[in-house]
């Protein structure tokens, strides 16, 4: 099974040469070239969720009662149709109010959202639950009370887990170490393989190739999953980008998955 956390940058009229008209053929080449079977998009706005729905025809976006909205930018999943179904989906706000609409606390500089989906796979009619979210870029407290309230998330999962996403920090951070404590029981690809954290595995760049920043895109398994590969999608199309992320992609094999 493979996996793409992939944060697209919204749809930004300031962008330029960047805009995501100019960039979003790449992105839907990127995807059908590595054929993800399950992929989580960040930042995504409602016209550039629809339009990777109707050119990504292999896959079902898991937009559980959500209405046109052109201001938000909503972690997304995204499943390939001839691996996975989906059984129920659910978006919540990364809030002391989940359930109230663009909620946010602390000093989250935006309101932060986290999508998650029970799907089913075709093939060995297993089921497992995925996560996708995006943490705020600026609220140091906030992101520590987000990654918290996933991590209560995910204790709550009654099938082995898979969480992706921008994380907005590093592999060292509050975050990462609420999210791979021992009790949840998540791993971080990226570590199962012992990748190196340096420059060479920041996943964020301003549309120039050069990585910035840290290692802020992460997927985390439960261990059911055994980790086969992992790797940071530097590719460019004609010097252009697809976007400032680069995506990142885990293959896993499963095992022992409950029906």
């Amino acid at each position: 099974m493979r996996v793409m956390t992939f944060n697209l940058r919204f749809e930004n009229d300031r962008d330029g040469e960047n805009a995501w008209s100019n960039r979003r053929e790449m992105v839907v080449e990127l995807v059908n070239g590595y054929k993800p079977e399950i992929l989580g998009t960040q930042e995504g706005k409602w016209n550039q969720l629809m339009y990777l729905s109707e050119h990504l025809p292999d896959y079902t976006p898991n937009l559980p009662d959500r209405e046109p909205d052109e201001k938000s930018q909503s972690p997304t999943l995204f499943l390939r149709r001839e691996r996975f179904e989906i059984k129920y989906g659910r978006d919540f706000w990364l809030s002391k109010t989940p359930d109230i609409y663009l909620s946010k606390d602390w000093d989250s500089a935006f309101p932060r959202m986290m999508s998650y989906a029970i799907i089913k796979s075709l093939e060995g009619q297993k089921q497992l639950s995925v996560g996708v979210t995006h943490l705020d870029h600026i609220g140091v407290e906030a992101r520590y009370q987000q990654a918290r309230i996933i991590s209560e998330w995910v204790a709550r999962q009654e099938f082995p887990v898979v969480l992706m996403g921008d994380f907005n920090d590093d592999p060292a951070s509050a975050a990462h170490e609420i999210l791979t404590e021992p009790a949840l029981d998540l791993k971080d690809t990226w570590q199962v393989l012992e990748g190196r954290e340096d420059a060479g595995s920041y996943t964020h760049h301003r549309f120039n190739g050069i990585p910035r920043h840290a290692r802020m895109d992460w997927i985390l398994v439960s261990p059911a999953f055994e980790v086969t590969d992992a790797r940071i999608i530097r590719d460019d199309f004609n010097g252009s980008y697809p976007s400032d992320h680069y995506p990142y992609m885990a293959d896993l094999r499963i095992s022992g998955l409950p029906e």
